[in-house]
């Protein structure tokens, strides 16, 4: 594929995008260059995966602390429990299911779903079908910690979102997007950035809300997928979701109606809301990996 025939590429193109790619880009390989992924790169993958859960699963609304997700084993006893044991299960897989993307990302995404919900869920991988309502997006009430630290005003409204597609037009944008997404994998090098390819992905998922369920958490381990697919983070040691939760759930719902309404300054405000908490997320791991080589993790 050259760049000419991606049909991403203009939106790597739109202002500011392209430093934000090229920042991100140098992030991730002053990461990758840190001595102790030479040495430890495993334990430096696993952590980046428990703490992209756990920050995965507080957007979805069970927001745990760190070392009770860790200690945990039983996610079964409330809500709650289970959102962070789906967060868990699919952070767990999504990276060993590469190669069945490359060919099928559907299928990824419908085993995505199957992991979150269960096999004994009837809906469980299974499409929205007319009539069923996918669940609230950002169901946490914001606050200042949800908020990046921001301070809402009384009476403020978030940002609006588009009601989700019906069922048809989920199917059909959705088969486009697995298109698009094969049609990279099988082309020659170039075309958009994986930093934009993967925000498009993300941004699309959520939009459309595909499933009844577990959107949110779908959404970000697709991301996370298109990132290690791509070669960005190959070793998925850059935890974008922990980025997402310091960047403020009220901004993460900003960006999205900006990708939602397609304007060129929704999508730049929305790729650059990805760029930004994905270096956060290199942030995050960059300290582990230096308590790692002070003896301290």
């Amino acid at each position: 594929m050259s760049t000419g025939t991606d049909p991403l590429t203009p939106l790597a193109e739109l202002p500011g995008v392209s430093e934000t790619v090229a920042e991100v880009r140098k992030a991730v390989d002053r990461l990758y260059g840190h001595r102790v992924m030479r040495r430890r790169a495993p334990e430096v993958t696993s952590e980046a995966a428990l703490r992209g859960a756990r920050a995965s699963a507080a957007l979805a609304g069970a927001d745990w602390p760190l070392e009770e997700v860790r200690r945990r084993s039983d996610f079964s006893a409330s809500d709650q429990d289970r959102t962070v044991g789906a967060a868990l299960r699919i952070s767990a897989e999504a990276g060993q299911l590469l190669s069945v993307w490359r060919t099928s990302p559907l299928q990824v995404l419908a085993r995505l779903h199957l992991l979150a919900v269960g096999d004994g869920d009837p809906a469980a991988g299974r499409p929205r079908q007319e009539g069923e309502r996918p669940e609230e997006l950002f169901p946490l009430q914001l606050s200042a910690v949800e908020t990046g630290g921001a301070v809402v005003a009384e009476g403020a409204a978030p940002a609006d979102l588009p009601p989700a597609p019906a069922p048809a037009e989920v199917a059909a944008r959705l088969d486009q997007l697995a298109q698009l997404l094969v049609a990279r994998t099988a082309g020659a090098p170039g075309g958009a950035p994986a930093l934009v390819t993967a925000a498009v992905v993300h941004g699309e998922l959520l939009t459309l809300r595909p499933f009844g369920s577990h959107n949110g958490l779908v959404a970000r381990a697709a991301q996370r997928i298109v990132l290690i697919a791509e070669g960005l983070d190959p070793k998925s040691i850059c935890p974008a979701e922990v980025g997402l939760v310091e960047l403020g759930t009220a901004a993460y719902r900003e960006a999205l109606a900006g990708y939602a309404a397609g304007t060129a300054e929704g999508m730049t405000t929305w790729l650059s809301h990805c760029g930004r908490a994905l270096g956060l997320g290199v942030r995050e791991s960059t300290a582990v990996c230096e308590a790692m080589q002070r003896g301290m993790v």
